[in-house]
């Protein structure tokens, strides 16, 4: 495996992995090419429905498939299948608890140039506000493999978010080990924990080690299940640090911070701090750009950092 991929191409390439069960249906919106199920497509044609641009009909559709015992993949772009589909996610797949996995791609900042109408930083929100729904969100085309592998297994619906930015390897150890709803310490310290998924963790290891030449010793943990959420890591690590922060590629409404927030308020409170999009709209640029934009940069994500430390030692 290459060092730096993808999700989205790691996605593609484990769905063909994958589909040799010919229980394995794929559905897509006029998209294949993007979200790189014409790889299925080309192994499994019989297996594989362009639906068109219609992301409603094709999870209804989806839902159909499912009750006659096929496992239904259905993709498109996270702002179109998480927001124009809601409805028949909703009462279509969740409520009956059929066996579909939604899969959100170009998710967040990764669309880039395409701006503020395909920047899709609400879909993790809509998502958990829907009862059964499961929710993954991988660091690294590792991580994305193994919770493909685990959404065959993991009966009913789950939703998959995947980014077009190239990341580098994380999990490339021989004791990693994925498992829906447990979360992943990366980095161990003391001080404080940090918690963040998908192409934010790059931003987070900088954050770190720059942390570590103040003394500072961060625990890092990937938090690639947001729903259901890992309790146990994070109120542990909270009674263990004595202070939190989240760092997402999502608006700080609804998404990881908002999970986290719940937890910290029923069962351990610390100084704690949300850093993602402040309820606002992206807009179009390089990924480079936008997260300096959205003060999502290690300098600004340490800045923060300090002002959360200087309220734990009060």
């Amino acid at each position: 495996m290459v060092d730096r991929i993808s999700t989205e191409t790691a996605y593609g390439n484990a769905l063909v992995r994958y589909g040799e069960n010919r229980e394995v249906v794929v559905l897509d919106a006029d998209l294949a090419c993007c979200n790189h199920t014409d790889l299925f497509k080309e192994k499994y044609p019989e297996r594989f429905f362009n639906i068109g641009i219609a992301e409603s009909n094709m999870v209804g559709i989806a839902a159909g498939i499912a009750t006659t015992g096929k496992i239904v993949f259905a993709h498109s772009f996270a702002m179109f299948v998480a927001g124009r589909a809601f409805e028949q996610i909703r009462n279509s797949v969740a409520y009956p608890g059929l066996n579909v996995k939604i899969v959100g791609t170009h998710a967040g900042f990764s669309v880039e140039k395409d701006g503020a109408t395909h920047q899709c930083l609400e879909d993790i929100g809509i998502m958990r506000t829907i009862p059964n729904m499961k929710i993954i969100y991988p660091a690294d085309a590792i991580e994305t493999e193994e919770a493909v592998k685990a959404m065959l297994i993991e009966q009913g619906p789950a939703y998959l978010r995947l980014e077009r930015i190239p990341l580098n390897l994380i999990n490339n150890r021989p004791d990693y080990r994925f498992k829906i709803g447990q979360g992943s310490i990366i980095a161990n310290g003391n001080d404080l924990t940090i918690l963040t998924n998908g192409l934010m963790i790059p931003a987070v290891l900088e954050v770190y080690e720059k942390l570590l030449k103040d003394n500072i010793k961060a625990r890092i943990i990937n938090m690639h299940t947001v729903k259901p959420i890992d309790k146990n890591i994070i109120i542990r690590s909270a009674q263990e640090t004595g202070a939190v922060i989240t760092v997402e590629n999502h608006n700080i409404i609804g998404g990881l911070g908002s999970a986290v927030a719940e937890v910290l308020s029923e069962n351990c409170a610390v100084p704690f701090k949300r850093i993602g999009v402040n309820d606002c709209f992206g807009k179009s640029g390089k990924f480079a750009d936008l997260i300096k934009k959205y003060n999502l940069t290690a300098k600004e994500i340490i800045d923060q950092i300090k002002g959360v430390l200087a309220k734990k030692k009060r």
